[in-house]
């Protein structure tokens, strides 16, 4: 049963909704509740989920839940694409995580559904519970995920309710025919959405599956999660004992037998987690390991931080200046658009170079310290510091958040001459991007503004602290 428009509450909006205005963009934000019976699942007898990933798995039973759904989509059914991108919300912070409002959504006219899947994302951790029933309980409070043995199913019937097929009383997209659903899933989420495509996408639909057209893989580790007993662990306080726990690690393939495309968006560090599940491209499948980015990137923390003080009321520590500085995002809009294409019955996204290793499985780094090989971006091939994967500090966030080493004002002048020179290297490497197609050409001019904000941030640290470029 769906429910909604759901208005009011505490708070008088959605939690972590967009903080730009989408009325203004054209589109239409409104979020709604789904209530029902979840299928839960386990191995059929005899079966071995293993590394291969063609994974048999059986229903087991059914469990009550009752979760939410946020919608953005077009206004004017004339600008939608018919395509609709179902993101699996991230839960690791604690609370929900999720990004739907880039330009390729917004400017090309796509339907994106945030859904709460997991427990975590409604109840929260035990300790500090930050999740959607704490956060805002007269809106939320009814709401109820009881094991997240229920998530692969509910990710399932949120994809059936805004999918071709839908048919109830209430319809989350206002009459607009959709054509196709991506599923969409990023770091742990994507690792969920791993044992999703490899064990329930084969499925009936009856028994929860076939509900999507293709899957994109964002920031993906490399290893699924269980199909059951697949709640996760208390989550430890920042800074307790424990709370620098190791990232993931590969552990599986995609399955070679899928029916619907598949891709894999990762960055410099997931490449390094995925090194030993790298499979080849095919008719069905791609890879994309763009090098220099990173996990999380300096802009993204922005906006995470801006949505956590309105949502919160608390300000979050300021990213540090150090971390990764390349923006992601122009990469994921990039791989959307292919993938839109591809399950539409056009063609592939254009197969890319991945990142090189050395025989012991390290990243081969130019004289700059940037990694060679992978998606180019022009961050990468006309550098004014050394971004990367490796690390400022060992906690799990620094882990995540890489590196950004700018280059002193020698090694500038001697790569570029001046200012204009190095825009003019950073716009024909940005052209070689779009050639490429990992880039899309609406994204140039602001990343060549981007640019010369780093090119003068790089000279004003040098003339303040001389360093040293890495090589």
């Amino acid at each position: 049963m769906i429910q909604g428009p759901i208005t009011g509450g505490q708070h008088g909006w959605a939690f972590n909704r967009p903080l730009i205005d989408l009325a203004a963009k054209g589109f239409v934000e409104a979020e709604y509740f789904l209530e029902g019976q979840a299928t839960t699942y386990g191995p059929v007898a005899g079966a071995e989920l293993g590394r291969d990933g063609k994974w048999t798995v059986e229903p087991k039973g059914k469990v009550p839940f009752k979760t939410r759904f946020l919608v953005y989509r077009p206004a004017d059914p004339a600008k939608f694409n018919g395509t609709v991108v179902v993101c699996w919300n991230n839960v690791t912070a604690g609370y929900e995580l999720f990004f739907g409002e880039g330009p390729e959504v917004l400017e090309e006219g796509y339907a994106y559904v945030c859904a709460t899947v997991q427990a975590v994302g409604v109840h929260g951790f035990e300790a500090n519970p930050q999740g959607l029933a704490a956060w805002d309980a007269e809106r939320y409070g009814s709401l109820s995920i009881p094991t997240d043995d229920a998530s692969y199913d509910i990710f399932s019937q949120v994809a059936r309710a805004v999918g071709p097929g839908r048919n109830g009383a209430v319809d989350p997209m206002g009459g607009l025919a959709v054509k196709k659903v991506i599923g969409l899933g990023a770091s742990q989420s994507a690792g969920r959405l791993s044992t999703y495509i490899n064990a329930v996408h084969p499925l009936a639909p009856e028994q929860g599956g076939h509900a999507f057209d293709g899957y994109m893989l964002q920031i993906y580790f490399g290893g699924g999660t269980a199909i059951e007993g697949s709640d996760p662990p208390v989550r430890v306080s920042p800074g307790a004992p424990g709370a620098a726990r190791p990232l993931a690690r590969a552990q599986n393939l995609i399955r070679e037998d899928l029916d619907v495309p598949a891709m894999i968006v990762n960055t410099e560090l997931e490449a390094i987690a995925c090194l030993k599940v790298r499979q080849p491209d095919t008719e069905r499948f791609r890879t994309w390991e763009a090098a220099a980015l990173t996990h999380v990137s300096y802009q993204a923390q922005l906006t995470r931080n801006e949505k956590y003080q309105r949502d919160f009321g608390v300000a979050p520590a300021a990213p540090s200046e150090d971390m990764n500085r390349i923006y992601l995002q122009p990469f994921y809009d990039a791989a959307l658009h292919h993938m839109n294409r591809w399950v539409n019955g056009g063609a592939a996204p254009p197969s890319q170079p991945l990142i090189d290793f050395d025989a012991d499985g390290k990243v081969v780094r130019d004289r700059h310290g940037i990694a060679t090989g992978g998606v180019r971006l022009p961050q990468a091939d006309a550098p004014v510091a050394m971004n990367s994967s490796a690390p400022v500090s060992d906690d799990f966030s620094g882990r995540l958040r890489g590196s950004n080493r700018p280059f002193d004002a020698a090694t500038l002048d001697a790569l570029y001459g001046d200012e204009a020179g190095y825009l003019a290297r950073f716009r024909q490497a940005a052209g070689a991007a779009v050639a490429a197609g990992v880039m899309m050409p609406r994204d140039v001019e602001p990343a060549v503004a981007e640019a010369a904000l780093e090119y003068r941030r790089a000279q004003a640290l040098s003339a303040r602290e001389p360093a040293t470029t890495a090589g």
